[in-house]
């Protein structure tokens, strides 16, 4: 799709000005475009970028009622020499048309994704950050927008992509609690897919995490709550000996940051497995100081280190967070890469 095929009306008042980048809350401050495109009758059609702004919806609307609705998470960053670059967007486009399969929805075509994604950048690159730490976030999403009761899907859908500048979702490193009663995915469910009832499901279990003085919880298997899947907001990453290790399998979710960290642990010699983690060996691992490392990664909470574990009514608490030479290595490295301080070996960074 050229630019011609993607119809921009640019806002006639900017917020910009009012923003404060010195104390940006996650989520809270939205760029001043949006880029929207309707499908129906089996076609993509009136793609567009237009100021950001409510929209108008049916009370019968599919994704009301039956939960059609998938979503991703990117980020662009600002690099050392002034440009803008967003980081493996096309990892996100992939797992993006995985979730609409997954949901009976249909394939956005990259030139909708990815090409919109770099014209709306485009538009509003001033809204990316360009202090260590922030960024500018990216959330694509789709939603069934037929007007009808009934269960089926929709013949019509609603592909958006708004932005925002943010800082860290994580100031700190974080507490987890594991999962032994609450299920967040199944064998031959959607636990791989990024759709908005995986994360509507785990809000009571977490808000129950919190009261317990947890920032999160770490979900469990749902056959047997023997086996370590991800964290509410991430996938997870264990250093047991001299190993990178992490859960793997379609009940978790295919992270793009995750791929990122075990080819960079392979680039680097390291040895890595993707493997099934119990709770058996975490525990036993930390309680023998084999578990040197344990973190959480994800696009939004991006690398965040693990305080303690709370399992079966009691703490286990992990190394000191200076202590963790490889976890700190790939946060640096991703860091100064997707800033542009390093050069980037992989054409990881799509400059806009």
């Amino acid at each position: 799709m050229s630019n011609t095929n993607i119809r921009i009306e640019q806002t006639q008042q900017s917020r910009l000005p009012a923003v404060d980048f010195d104390n940006l809350v996650f989520g809270k401050i939205l760029s001043d475009h949006m880029l929207v495109a309707e499908y129906s009758n089996g076609n993509w059609n009136e793609v567009s970028i237009v100021p950001y702004g409510n929209i108008s919806i049916s009370p019968s609307m599919s994704a009301l009622h039956y939960g059609q609705s998938i979503f991703e998470g990117v980020k662009a960053y600002k690099l050392n020499d002034g440009r803008v670059s967003i980081f493996r967007p096309d990892q996100n486009w992939e797992r993006f048309n995985k979730s609409a399969a997954r949901l009976q929805m249909p394939e956005v075509p990259k030139e909708i994704f990815l090409d919109g994604l770099k014209q709306l950048l485009e538009l509003d690159q001033n809204w990316v950050p360009s202090k260590d730490g922030a960024s500018l976030y990216i959330r694509p999403f789709m939603f069934a927008t037929e007007a009808a009761l009934g269960v089926h899907p929709s013949d019509s859908y609603k592909f958006i992509i708004i932005t925002g500048p943010v800082g860290a979702y994580y100031s700190k490193p974080i507490s987890l609690k594991v999962e032994t009663h609450y299920t967040r995915a199944a064998d031959g469910g959607v636990g791989f897919s990024k759709n908005a009832g995986n994360y509507a499901l785990a809000l009571y279990p977490t808000e129950l995490a919190h009261k317990e003085g947890y920032d999160q919880v770490m979900w469990t298997d749902a056959r047997d709550h023997k086996y370590i899947e991800e964290a509410g907001t991430a996938n997870l990453l264990f250093r047991i000996g001299d190993t990178i290790i992490t859960p793997h399998g379609d009940t978790i979710l295919h992270g793009v940051t995750r791929r990122t960290i075990i080819e960079l642990a392979d680039k680097w010699g390291l040895k890595t497995e993707q493997r099934k983690v119990s709770v058996a060996e975490l525990i036993e691992g930390i309680e023998s100081g084999a578990v040197t490392e344990a973190f959480a990664a994800g696009t939004a909470a991006t690398i965040t280190h693990i305080s303690k574990i709370g399992y079966d009514g009691k703490d286990y608490e992990l190394p000191p967070v200076e202590t963790r030479e490889f976890s700190n290595k790939v946060f640096q490295y991703l860091n100064d890469l997707r800033y542009g301080k390093i050069e980037d070996p992989f054409g990881w960074n799509f400059i806009v």
